[in-house]
């Protein structure tokens, strides 16, 4: 009778060892496919912003005028065109003289997300 509750009581501790075992293993399946997903996303970001270097097509700015209508200005070589773009079609609607534009020469300003979150803070303090 004693021999017998041993023996369960291995089998039970037998069965719990075995539920961890399993319950790590799916864990680190998951920490690796996430990291597989972010290191992925990673080089495909950089792999489309590495098509866009050197292209003489580039979009300078776009106005939303409804759920799917958009002005933009683009630039094609040295020439200004403004265009409309619509869920179904793309019209001329002519060209833009470069000194009629107000371009903002500027280089785009970088900030991390801590410095966001420090000038959010700041702002909500005043």
């Amino acid at each position: 009778m004693a021999y017998l509750l041993i023996v369960q009581n291995g089998q039970n501790l037998r069965s719990e060892f075995d539920s961890y075992l399993q319950f790590i293993s799916v864990l680190i399946i998951f920490i690796v496919v996430l990291g597989a997903t972010y290191y992925a996303t990673k080089w495909m970001a950089n792999y489309q912003k590495g098509a866009d270097i050197g292209k003489n097509i580039e979009v300078v700015e776009t106005c939303k005028i409804s759920a799917t209508k958009y002005v933009q200005i683009i630039r094609i070589g040295n020439r200004y065109v403004a265009i409309g773009v619509s869920k179904d079609q793309i019209v001329n609607l002519g060209d833009v003289l470069s000194d009629e534009l107000m371009l903002n020469t500027g280089e785009k300003e970088n900030m991390s997300f801590k410095d966001i979150l420090e000038k959010i803070k700041g702002e909500k303090k005043k």
